[in-house]
């Protein structure tokens, strides 16, 4: 059992507006391109957050379990994004990027707690990275769910971090396998891929493999629930 197919939504926590067809997302993408290589990658950012900001920050609500933390978080990755967008050679697309740069992110503010105080000093700095962030969370509003929802959601959370996030990528997102292994797989430097394509399909494959036990385990535990017969 596979939570109910939403368009994206993160894990059921909230509610994202994003473009559904890959043409009007391949034309925005290539707005963000476009700014880049013009040398204004403010513009870029701008676009990238308004393309994406909402997903990417119930994408962290569901990893970090907390919108308190995926508040501190989303802080972190505007900076990384701001930082990281003009070293980007656009080898893949700008979602899947922005997504590996914000799984960086989460795992870096759960591996580093003492710093969390000093990490708003860049946007504290940035008045129009600072606007932009607010104006994110300020629209991603709390989704209400059903009962039902939210007790596939609890079981959701029993499963491993990371198959909790290949299940958000895949069911969630709809995100393309061969995407989705270089967001999941990727190595310490998200402006560079670090798989080539062999390994892209290696990890496709096997990412497909884990999918389908992942979606055996949850099945179990939902019929223990009592959700399915």
């Amino acid at each position: 059992m596979v939570a109910p197919k939403e368009p994206a939504r993160g894990n059921g926590e909230t509610m994202q507006e994003t473009p559904e067809a890959p043409s009007e997302r391949a034309a925005l993408e290539a707005g963000i391109r476009a700014a880049c290589e013009a040398g204004n990658p403010e513009t870029g950012v701008t676009l990238l957050l308004q393309l994406y900001g909402d997903e990417l920050l119930s994408f962290l609500v569901a990893r970090l379990g907390d919108r308190s933390h995926a508040d501190e978080a989303f802080s972190m990755l505007a900076e990384d994004l701001w930082l990281g967008l003009p070293k980007f050679e656009f080898r893949s697309s700008v979602r899947t990027w922005a997504y590996t740069v914000t799984r960086h992110a989460a795992a870096r503010y759960v591996r580093t707690p003492a710093r969390r105080k000093d990490r708003n000093l860049t946007l504290s700095n940035n008045v129009r990275l600072s606007q932009l962030v607010d104006q994110v969370r300020s629209r991603t509003e709390v989704y209400r769910r059903s009962e039902v929802k939210d007790r596939v959601r609890a079981l959701r959370e029993r499963l491993e971090p990371d198959d909790q996030m290949l299940l958000i990528l895949r069911v969630d997102r709809q995100m393309p396998w061969r995407d989705l292994a270089l967001v999941m797989c990727g190595g310490d430097d998200p402006s560079q891929p670090a798989l080539d394509d062999a390994a892209v399909d290696r990890e496709s494959a096997r990412l497909r493999k884990r999918f389908e036990r992942v979606k055996t385990e949850l099945k179990r535990l939902a019929q223990e629930a009592g959700l399915l017969p």
